[in-house]
């Protein structure tokens, strides 16, 4: 439901289970996707047993759907985070700053009953996590003016809420205990610079108020919607003030792999793209895999490249930023324009996580959503618990990144590609690729070797 740069997938458990997505192109075993720019969902229905009020397990979702479905629990497992939330390394005095079109009228009480149902699940099969059960501070703000009054009849409105849900309740997930502030625009942002002015203009208000350690971004547009480059560089301005003010900046990569969404919305360029925030050498680019892993969270195979038929990592070469300094050592791979993504987390439609929202009524609480949407605010909870470890922001973090070995936490994800649409991509490879970009992360090594790497943002 949103579009490029961070597409969501939405499945909806009810009687008859809906399976909703923006997207491109026709996907497999009668889902389908509408065009990226669309956030009108496109239903196709599923017969259940019964209704659904509440999450299933790994297994049922495999048996009913065909699809892996995760809970928060299987995350503390298979990222190994309960070994950085039990020694109290959970986000504490750390602010993320999520930033969103419109928000949602009910995130403050989904977030609760999110934490309560998976902090204890019903359901023996659904591990717990424990670690969510402590709600964090959630403060919303409007600094680019007031947001209209949520609409449900507006497909735009329902898109962007559905994001803030999974944004909200997904770095929480990661960082249980930092303070989330939910920063609301009143233009959606759609390809080109439409809703960007606002967005930047909220993030340089975030960021001179010193009100965030990390802002996390799950939108994007193609380089090539904007109307000229210069229209495009005017909006840097946010970014040049996170470098300065010492404040991470992370984006999604997309989800239609190496090419993108048309101005129009319509999937998608003949040929490989890419989009920005993501291209840009201030913003960390978060890439997408796809987990295998049992009901308990243990891996059943080695993360690969996200590719799962429904979408692709977004990754490639941009057309407008010249290869920064921190990429020197993968220049054989990126030429001589800047590469992404940098990192990659969990983002596969098959290996979807749940959330929990109530704004589309009471029936169908538990929905599933993926994308780089998902990875993106995974990865801020990952950089906010750094900073925690370190005891101050870590600002501006690509040089370090690069500079970070695979003894270090760094998890090298060397199977997959993204290819997409028709358009061939890249391959997952031993070392750095613009599929998975340095790979993922084993979470305790990482954040420590990032805590005690990073630079403040020097270099690059």
């Amino acid at each position: 439901m949103r579009r490029v740069g961070a597409i969501i997938f939405v499945l909806a458990m009810t009687s008859s289970a809906s399976f909703s997505v923006a997207g491109a192109g026709l996907s497999r075993a009668g889902f389908a996707r509408t065009a990226p720019g669309a956030v009108h969902p496109l239903h196709v229905s599923f017969p259940l047993s019964k209704a659904d009020t509440s999450p299933r397990s790994t297994s049922s979702c495999l048996t009913v759907l065909g699809l892996r479905c995760y809970s928060p629990g299987q995350f503390e497992k298979a990222y190994n985070l309960a070994a950085l939330h039990t020694r109290g390394i959970d986000g504490r005095g750390t602010t993320i700053a999520i930033v969103d079109s419109f928000g949602s009228p009910t995130i403050a009480r989904d977030l609760h009953t999110f934490d309560r149902a998976f902090g204890h699940p019903s359901d023996p099969s659904i591990p717990a996590d424990p670690a969510i059960l402590q709600d964090p501070k959630l403060t919303i703000i409007q600094p680019a003016g007031p947001v209209p009054a949520f609409d449900p009849t507006n497909p735009e409105m329902l898109g962007w809420a559905v994001e803030t849900t999974l944004d909200v309740e997904w770095a929480h997930v990661f960082a249980p205990r930092a303070n989330i502030l939910l920063v609301e625009t009143p233009i959606a942002e759609t390809e080109g610079v439409q809703g960007f002015p606002e967005i930047v203009a909220a993030e340089n208000y975030v960021i001179s108020h010193r009100l965030a350690t990390v802002i996390s971004q799950s939108f994007g547009a193609t380089e090539e919607t904007f109307p000229s480059v210069q229209s495009l560089l005017h909006l840097r301005s946010a970014f040049e003030n996170a470098r300065s003010h010492h404040v991470t900046v992370v984006a999604a990569s997309g989800d239609d792999g190496a090419t993108n969404a048309r101005a129009d919305g319509s999937c998608c360029y003949d040929h490989a793209v890419n989009s920005w925030p993501s291209s840009d050498p201030l913003v960390t680019s978060v890439g997408g895999t796809q987990l295998t892993l049992d009901d308990a969270g243990n891996r059943v195979r080695s993360d690969v490249a996200w590719n799962d038929g429904f979408g692709a990592s977004g990754g490639g070469t941009s057309a407008i930023f010249r290869r920064p300094g921190y990429q020197a050592r993968v220049r054989d791979v990126t030429s001589g324009m800047r590469g992404t993504p940098d990192i990659s987390m969990s983002a596969a439609v098959d290996g979807g996580v749940w959330i929990y929202l109530s704004f589309i009524g009471p029936q169908s609480p538990f929905h599933l959503v993926a994308g780089t949407s998902e990875a993106a605010p995974e990865f801020s909870g990952v950089v906010a618990m750094a900073a925690q470890e370190k005891g101050r922001g870590l600002g501006w973090i690509n040089n370090t990144l690069y500079h970070l070995r695979y003894d270090d936490g760094l998890v090298d994800v060397t199977t997959g590609n993204n290819s997409f649409a028709g358009v061939t991509g890249f391959d997952a490879t031993r070392g750095y690729d613009l599929a998975s970009g340095l790979g993922t992360i084993d979470a305790p090594h990482f954040v420590r070797a990032l805590a005690r790497r990073a630079d403040h943002g020097g270099g690059g």
